[in-house]
């Protein structure tokens, strides 16, 4: 819509309500992370290792940033609402796939179908950015986020509950059940908000380059994908690092796991308060110092011999806090270099941190060993950490170099 009238709920001739944003958004997070304390008895069910299991994230992942790169500029060419309500039909599909799967191979590829829920997260994020401008859209970007925050917060130990009463099939039939209701939302309150394209979908791929060869979006996307590096190799590695290293069981890993998502909520509670005040660049940055500050703290814990639950768990608040502040105000930057390419500045950004994700998860699970203890996995994270630092701080330091009399 180029003409944004007031969101009426459960209307979708008009702008959908922002619950409805916050729910698509936080389905796909749910999808991402409700079963990780499952991970270590679903590799004794399969009769198969840890990692093999573990690449359940890292496919799931990696089928993400392919689906990312295609599903922005064919968003920006037919809109958002047959992508997202297609994507969530699929979901649902691979849902059931995975609850009746009898081999590790079965579960895999379905879970790898299941990653077609993405869509309601990337989309989401390009349906703000059509309603609203670059500093407003990072304020309501991080409400969204601070809402969906809540879900994989509580995912992790709700996941961890259901496996100890009902096993691990428990979570998928949870996804299930939430996404048909979220399918149901999105149709009945949806509205398009995509302006209208008069391109052909190939001429909308080839606008690409015109993204590509913009150092501002570069700076924004790798920012994003460095800072939330950390967390996706967490996702990979916490459930061995709390099961193998601390001996924990599926609901206290549970609790514990969902640390990062606390500080993740207040982290896009300061985005949404004071992004139009202190401007992007800004907030990205302290984001990103947070962010590192938190891991290296963990570390120097670990490297001194107090190491515990409660501190590798805890710091990881931090790490939550400056992802929080990250990803919505450097999303809409992002977004905002050409406005008319929201979708595939969405898709392309999102593609560039969850394969990245992808990579960090698999590499987490490879090199985390019984002997290794928590230290690759820490060391990872920092190392993506201070890269998003530099990618954030190329991108002040080019717009002061630009704009020097």
């Amino acid at each position: 819509m180029t003409d944004m009238h007031p969101s009426r709920f459960l209307d979708r001739a008009s702008p959908p309500h922002i619950a409805t944003l916050i729910l698509l958004a936080g389905i796909s997070a749910l999808a991402m992370n409700i079963f990780l304390p499952s991970l270590p008895g679903m590799a004794a069910y399969f009769d198969t290792e840890y990692r093999v299991l573990q690449l359940s994230v890292a496919l799931y992942l990696g089928v993400n940033a392919a689906l990312q790169i295609v599903m922005g500029p064919i968003s920006d060419r037919f809109g958002r609402r047959p992508l997202i309500l297609g994507g969530l039909a699929i979901f649902l599909i691979a849902t059931l796939g995975c609850i009746f799967a009898t081999s590790t191979l079965m579960f895999l590829t379905f879970r790898m179908f299941q990653a077609t829920v993405v869509v309601a997260m990337v989309l989401s994020r390009a349906v703000v950015r059509d309603m609203v401008p670059e500093d407003q859209a990072a304020s309501m970007i991080g409400y969204v986020t601070m809402g969906m925050a809540v879900v994989p917060m509580i995912g992790p130990t709700i996941g961890g509950a259901l496996d100890q009463m009902f096993g691990w099939q428990a979570s998928f039939w949870a996804l299930f059940l939430l996404g048909a209701m979220v399918t149901w939302l999105a149709w009945r309150d949806l509205g398009e908000t995509a302006p209208q394209s008069g391109q052909t979908l190939r001429q909308q791929i080839a606008d690409y380059p015109e993204l590509l060869s913009s150092p501002r979006f570069w700076g924004y996307a790798m920012a994003t994908a460095l800072s939330s590096g950390a967390f996706f190799a967490y996702l990979g590695g916490a459930p061995f690092v709390g099961d193998r290293v601390f001996g924990l069981d599926p609901a206290v890993l549970g609790l514990y796991f969902g640390a990062p998502a606390v500080g993740y909520m207040v982290g896009s509670f300061i985005s949404g308060r004071f992004s139009m005040r202190l401007g992007v660049n800004r907030m990205v940055l302290w984001g990103s110092l947070i962010n590192t500050i938190g891991i290296a703290v963990n570390l120097g814990l670990f490297y001194a011999g107090f190491g515990t639950p409660l501190t590798f768990f805890g710091l990881m608040t931090l790490m939550g806090l400056g992802n929080g502040m990250v990803i919505p105000n450097a999303t809409a930057g992002a977004l905002s270099v050409r406005p008319h390419l929201a979708g595939t500045a969405s898709g392309l950004s999102g593609a560039l941190m969850i394969g990245g994700g992808a990579a960090l998860s698999a590499l987490a699970g490879l090199l985390l060993t019984p002997g290794s203890g928590a230290y690759p996995l820490l060391w990872i994270m920092l190392t993506t950490a201070l890269a998003g630092i530099a990618a954030i701080a190329l991108v002040i330091w080019r717009e002061r170099h630009l704009t020097l009399p």
